[in-house]
């Protein structure tokens, strides 16, 4: 499937996820989704087999865990459940900002829940009018005695059902666009949080989706992560390595799905021989197989551009916008090759097809690829 050159171990974390997979979130996915909840046990026990470390910084002498191990961790996980994958690595993602870049006070009153999943985190970009326009976001931010006075709304939070400790983006200066943005890190059990009720959706409710308002919500100068302008940045910064392990999930549900169809048409008769004998269904199978490898190709070439630290946009953007179509399509050619069984229950075909319409709104739309990539035409082809 890959050829990336793990340390050992990275290649310990990957195969202990792969059994994590496996043996803990394949027997529940399918009672999350019914039950509609966010399944904080299930967070726990990725932190017991240390699964929520994987944006930790390096140590020294050792390569430590690289993204591409990271990518591969998701990717497994998302065969069973892509939407726990996404609250894992959201959930997993702020303690690790903490320990690298964290205030002691900040990692004193934060670090060591968020990494045993006592407390979950959350970053808080998205409102109710603003998406993939960032900087029309309207949550404002007012400069006082100390510190900032946080008001607005936040919505379509991943782990906003249950999380209380926030990156908040904020607008600090209307005028100033993007460069009025700042980041502040919310301690959502304070005075001034008020959370949404959790979205209900066609699938997906193991990222526990939501959102939450804030009233004169008071944020200490010492928890401004990134000033006006610099918050922009730095949110930016991080969007490709996001949508390379998007792209990544997709991958892995297509993955999946194509596996399950595959054993299922090997194993069903249909006018006296396998169904997989069929040419026509052989050869619609044979399609999903070919756009999934080519997928995969975008989403290492883009992975290993983010681990090198190189330019990674249009990679990332390419990656993730061929992952959703593929993955959209190819599902659903997976289910019609099992006919009404791909629609059962206990086959996760139809939950990895709901997930993958969620993933390309995920990180920036299909629309926001395209205008990346459409950005890049004359440079690259005129």
């Amino acid at each position: 499937m890959h050829d990336f050159d793990l340390n050992e171990d990275e290649s310990d974390l990957v195969a202990r996820a792969r059994d994590f997979a496996k043996n803990y979130v394949a027997p529940r996915a399918a009672g999350w989704e019914r039950d509609r909840k966010m399944p904080r046990e299930a967070l726990r026990e990725a932190a017991r087999v240390g699964l929520t470390k994987l944006d930790a910084s390096k140590k020294d002498g050792d390569r430590g865990t690289g993204f591409v191990a990271k990518l591969l961790v998701l990717e497994v996980i998302s065969e069973e459940c892509m939407a726990f994958a996404f609250s894992m690595t959201n959930t997993q993602g702020m303690a690790g900002r903490l320990e690298k870049a964290g205030t002691p006070s900040q990692k004193e009153r934060f670090l060591e829940d968020l990494v045993s999943t006592q407390r979950l985190s959350a970053t808080a970009l998205t409102e109710p009018g603003a998406g993939s326009d960032f900087s029309a976001i309207q949550t404002r931010a007012e400069k006082v005695d100390g510190g900032w006075l946080l008001n607005g709304e936040k919505a379509w939070i991943t782990n906003g059902a249950e999380a209380d400790v926030f990156l908040v983006y904020a607008q600090s200066d209307p005028e100033k666009r993007w460069r009025g943005i700042a980041s502040f890190l919310v301690d959502g059990r304070q005075d001034g949080f008020e959370r949404v009720e959790p979205y209900g959706m066609l699938a997906g409710h193991a990222m526990g989706v939501g959102g939450f308002k804030l009233k004169d919500m008071f944020v200490r100068d010492e928890d401004v992560v990134a000033g006006p302008g610099d918050a922009f940045k730095a949110a930016m910064g991080s969007i490709n390595g996001a949508r390379t392990y998007v792209a990544g999930m997709l991958n892995a549900m297509l993955h999946a799905s194509l596996s399950h169809a595959v054993r299922y048409a090997a194993k069903r008769e249909t006018f006296g021989k396998p169904s997989i004998e069929h040419q026509g269904l052989k050869w619609s199978l044979a399609d999903v197989a070919t756009k999934l490898e080519a997928s995969r190709l975008l989403t290492y070439r883009a992975a290993r551009l983010v681990e090198e630290e190189g330019d990674a946009m249009l990679a990332a953007a390419y990656a993730k916008k061929f992952a959703g179509d593929v993955a959209i399509q190819g599902i659903a050619d997976c289910i019609q090759a099992m006919g009404a069984n791909g629609m059962k229950d206990d086959v996760p075909l139809g939950r990895h097809l709901a997930c993958a319409k969620l993933a390309c709104y995920t990180d920036g739309s299909t629309e926001i690829m395209n205008d990346r990539i459409g950005g890049s035409l004359v440079e690259l082809f005129g």
